[in-house]
């Protein structure tokens, strides 16, 4: 197991590199030159070709394209994201706190998510063809088609305007977590549950179950077995939910004024940063890769015959 986690991790590495190198170009080859956008956000009244220039050597902007990534790549390695140029401030005192903001939100409506869906999976594969299948699927697809924002609206115009009840922005306390942690959980708890209920329906008639009931096992032992057999092809899933939710929490972040890296990379677009925009999509996108080779790790772990499948 030790080998194949070794070799799992490794072949992580060039597919950061190449993301790296995505990132790092697709902001160099921006129509506005990064020179400029420092000057405007530093509030300087007239901009010249010499004060672009200086401040293009200021920032090493005038290196060779690979001489720049190169020594970006290094600096990042080193956990130092550069200079924010709007702020004058390290990206990483801005990008941290943000970070940690984002993650608490993406956990515990993670965490909801896939107790509701591993929940409302059983009991519809349980319940298929009843009522019960037939109305939680109807109520989810209902759900899910409303836009995050307008969901977001209602619950607070009613919980928080209405009835005076819940924060509408903040995260102070336990209460402030409560609607955006609804709307994100609604909002995808509603598609994950399917795979759950997908696969118990596609485990109920195998050989094993058959067997088990044979023997005489109880039909909750003979659910637990279905469900941790359903569970290996939902873990892929589940993990993957993750990033996806660290990385659609903008519009969610907005509405309810959470300090996180939504709102932040929000500012950062219209304001040009382009040393926040590089960390927010390089950091998304480590997310998607750490989460894939730890829902990989977990399945091989689950199952041996995956480790020789690398």
């Amino acid at each position: 197991m030790g080998s194949y986690i070794i070799k799992r991790l490794i072949t992580s590495i060039p597919l950061l590199l190449i993301i790296s190198l995505i990132t790092f170009a697709l902001i160099n080859l921006s129509p506005m030159d990064p020179a400029k956008v420092v000057l405007e956000a530093q509030g300087v009244p007239k901009i010249t070709e010499e004060l672009i220039a200086q401040t293009k050597a200021n920032l090493g902007m005038d290196k060779p394209f690979i001489i720049r990534y190169f020594d970006w790549v290094v600096a990042y390695l080193h956990l130092d994201f550069g200079i924010s140029y709007v702020t004058g401030k390290p990206v990483w005192s801005l990008l941290g706190p943000a970070f940690l903001n984002t993650l608490k939100l993406t956990m515990v409506s993670s965490a909801a998510i896939i107790v509701l869906s591993i929940l409302l999976g059983v009991a519809c594969a349980l319940t298929a063809g009843r009522l019960i299948d037939k109305s939680v699927r109807g109520l989810s697809f209902f759900l899910t088609a409303m836009p995050s924002y307008w969901l977001a609206s209602l619950l607070i115009w009613y919980f928080s305007v209405h009835l005076d009840f819940l924060p509408t922005s903040g995260m102070e306390s336990f209460e402030h977590y409560i609607l955006p942690v609804t709307v994100i959980t609604v909002s995808y708890a509603g598609i994950y549950f399917r795979f759950v209920r997908s696969s118990m329906l596609s485990n109920l008639n195998e050989d094993y179950v058959l067997y088990g009931r044979a023997c005489g096992l109880s039909e909750w032992k003979v659910t637990m077995h279905i469900l941790r057999n359903s569970l290996q092809v939902a873990i892929s899933i589940f993990c993957m939910a993750i990033p996806i939710i660290l990385g659609s929490t903008v519009v969610i972040e907005n509405v309810f004024a959470w300090p996180g890296l939504g709102s932040l990379s929000v500012r950062s677009i219209l304001n040009r940063d382009f040393p926040i925009i590089q960390a927010y999509v390089l950091i998304l996108a480590a997310a998607f890769v750490l989460f894939n080779t730890i829902s990989d790790i977990i399945n091989a772990a689950m199952n041996p015959k995956l480790r020789n499948g690398l």
